[in-house]
């Protein structure tokens, strides 16, 4: 017979009659021995023996005392029993006393008994006695899933949002506090902007017939373009210029000759989206120094958090060492930062002593918020420090649009950089990033500055800009150049200005050298594109005033005269060059293209001056225009083209 049987035996066996004395017998006996133990353990007699420790009582005590004197087959026996007794009496009640509705029970499959037990001994904290007590007396809450208990309670839907609902001893759903929701950064808003100049308007000759603007070398806004169209966004408006559009392509212009610093050079031919009117196209040459001039660049970098983007901070070091290529033993290179990092991080040091400078640029770390330095005073007291007879000083701000550099009013930002302008520094921006690129700023801050601005987007295009391109952006061979164009009312009826709205100079700032204009680098070019209506055409789109006078009538084949002022750097008198624009003039090389490009940029702005020109026509021109490509560029506009064709439907 096994002890179960014996166990099962008794269970069943009736049980004896209460004996009231022999109850009073047990008990007496029971505590005589109880003494008796007491005093034999102590060794005395007469009392307890002293002692520091508190009385060793409690239930936990207690408790722990009785299993430590069980053996294992009895602790084995007397929990198997203690479990079946626990099934048999309490399901009943539960199965009573549960809730209705499949939705309240639990749908995982239990943990085995054993491991969960084991689980529950070695991953249990010791607890104290009271806190035993309470869990035997008030049972654990049971979690559900908030919905379901809710509605079977009659929770307010704006508390079942909050998290997990609670079900009581007393059936009784309560709401708990929701978990705290991961962290997870803010993801940088969309803080970008862009100069929001409207197109140039169409002009009556006899009316107005001068028009005057400052050149333009920037080529930003085609990088933003193509990025844009990249991924798979239509660029903004305001992002279109296309002036800076036309001039990120190469022409086949003429070249200066003996000590001119450029050379200009006009055509006439058919305006490929009017008939009936005609393109003026102007082009420049900058001539290209037997000696490049030795050079001092303070690379003003922006190391704010918002800089820690693969396309940003990474990209400006791969940037700045492929110019470091270009620069020579004669070269000088510092850097400045500001926001993170900030202060001057590179005392000025020879090009050659490459080690040093990309060791300086590999420590830049992006982090932290806009520091309280004078980022850019600090560059340009630094360009000062490096200044020498004869070289060219130059800040090179790289930042992805936080200009918060030290002066916050836009006026006073823009007059401290034309005193150091006239001082003989020039500041070139370079953009990286977007998301919140200022543009707008980086244009002012460009030509406040007598220098360019260019955003890159890839490396790529920091080979065209700071590689192959590097002298030209960098070597200024003709400050505060301005040009106007005088049209003759007898052979031009309307015109207007492709571009340049944001270069737009009034007429009385052409003679006046204290007025600001841009600059032309070594070897660089600029182009500008005027569409003209000729006197008669059936494309006029103004009526003669009724009562006004008729132009006086010139014997001349002159469309209108170009003239052109620029300074030689460091001189403050400027110098005056004139040309003559015949009827019959050629078409410059390239034209074709550069107007495809010219085109392409009014339907992006959504001109209506161009008639039904459309992505078809553009895509037509520049294919069977593109020349010479040795670079691809030009079959890139053309993909450019038929992507923002698609994204356009």
């Amino acid at each position: 017979m096994s002890e179960f049987d014996d166990l099962k035996r008794a269970l069943d066996a009736a049980a004896p009659a209460p004996d009231a004395a022999r109850k009073q017998d047990n008990f007496a006996l029971a505590m005589e021995n109880f003494d008796d133990l007491q005093f034999s353990r102590q060794g005395n007699a007469n009392g307890a023996r002293p002692t520091s420790e508190h009385p060793k009582t409690g239930l936990l005590r207690g408790v722990r005392n009785m299993i430590a004197h069980f053996s294992t087959k009895g602790l084995l026996t007397a929990s198997t029993a203690l479990a079946a007794f626990g099934l048999v009496v309490f399901l009943p009640v539960l199965r009573d006393n549960m809730p209705n509705g499949s939705d309240l029970l639990a749908t995982e499959q239990a943990e085995p008994v054993e491991n969960a037990v084991s689980a529950e001994i070695s991953d249990a904290p010791l607890i104290e006695a009271d806190e035993v007590t309470d869990s035997l007396v008030r049972p654990k809450p049971t979690l559900l899933p908030a919905p379901a208990a809710a509605a079977k309670s009659g929770v307010p839907s704006a508390a079942r949002s909050q998290g997990l609902t609670s079900l009581s001893a007393d059936g009784i759903a309560r709401t708990l506090p929701a978990p705290m929701p991961e962290f997870r950064p803010a993801p940088d808003a969309d803080t970008e902007a862009f100069s929001e100049a409207e197109a140039n308007p169409l002009k009556v000759t006899a009316e107005e017939p001068v028009s005057t603007f400052s050149i333009d070398v920037d080529t930003a806004s085609w990088s933003i373009l193509r990025n844009s169209l990249t991924y798979g966004n239509l660029p903004p408006e305001g992002a279109v210029r296309i002036e800076e559009m036309v001039n990120y392509f190469t022409y086949d212009y003429p070249t200066p000759e003996g000590d001119q610093p450029f050379k200009s050079s006009v055509g006439v031919t058919d305006t490929p989206w009017n008939d009936g009117t005609q393109i003026v196209h102007i082009g420049l040459q900058g001539a290209m120094p037997a000696q490049r001039p030795a050079m001092n660049l303070v690379f003003l970098i922006d190391t704010s958090g918002s800089m820690d983007q693969p396309n940003k901070l990474p990209l400006l070091k791969q940037s700045f060492r492929l110019m470091l290529g270009q620069l020579s033993e004669e070269d000088s290179v510092s850097i400045v930062t500001y926001a993170g990092s900030a202060g001057r991080v590179l005392d000025p040091t020879p090009a050659s002593d490459r080690d040093t400078i990309l060791a300086a640029l590999d420590n830049l770390k992006a982090g932290g918020g806009t520091a309280g330095q004078a980022g850019l005073q600090q560059a340009y007291a630094t360009a000062k420090e490096m200044a020498e007879e004869g070289d060219v000083s130059r800040v090179i701000l790289a930042t992805d649009g936080d200009f918060n550099i030290g002066i916050h009013d836009p006026e006073e930002l823009e007059a401290y950089i034309a005193k150091e302008r006239d001082s003989g520094t020039y500041l070139s921006v370079l953009g990286f990033g977007r998301g919140n690129l200022d543009d707008a700023t980086m244009q002012a801050l460009a030509q406040t500055g007598n220098g360019m601005a260019a955003y890159i987007d890839t490396l790529a295009e920091a080979q065209k800009v700071l590689v192959d391109q590097l002298t030209g952006a960098l070597v200024p061979i003709a400050d505060d150049v301005k040009i106007q164009v005088e049209f003759n009312p007898g052979l031009v009826a309307e015109y207007r200005l492709i571009g340049y709205e944001t270069r737009a100079l009034k007429r009385v700032d052409f003679n006046n050298d204290k007025v600001d204009a841009g600059e032309i680098g070594a070897g660089h070019q600029v182009t500008a594109v005027y569409e003209i209506t000729p006197v008669g055409s059936d494309a006029r789109l103004t009526d003669p005033l009724r009562y006004g006078t008729d132009p006086e009538v010139i014997d001349s084949n002159e469309l209108g005269f170009l003239r052109l002022r620029y300074k030689t750097p460091g001189e403050d008198e400027s110098q005056l060059i004139e040309t003559p624009i015949l009827a019959d003039t050629a078409p410059l090389p390239d034209a074709d293209f550069a107007l495809a490009i010219a085109g392409f940029g009014q339907i992006l702005r959504g001109s209506d001056l161009i008639g039904d020109w459309s992505f078809d026509d553009a895509i037509t021109l520049a294919q069977g225009a593109k020349g010479a490509d040795p670079y691809g560029y030009r079959q890139e506009a053309v993909t450019l083209m038929r992507l923002a064709q698609s994204l356009s439907q």
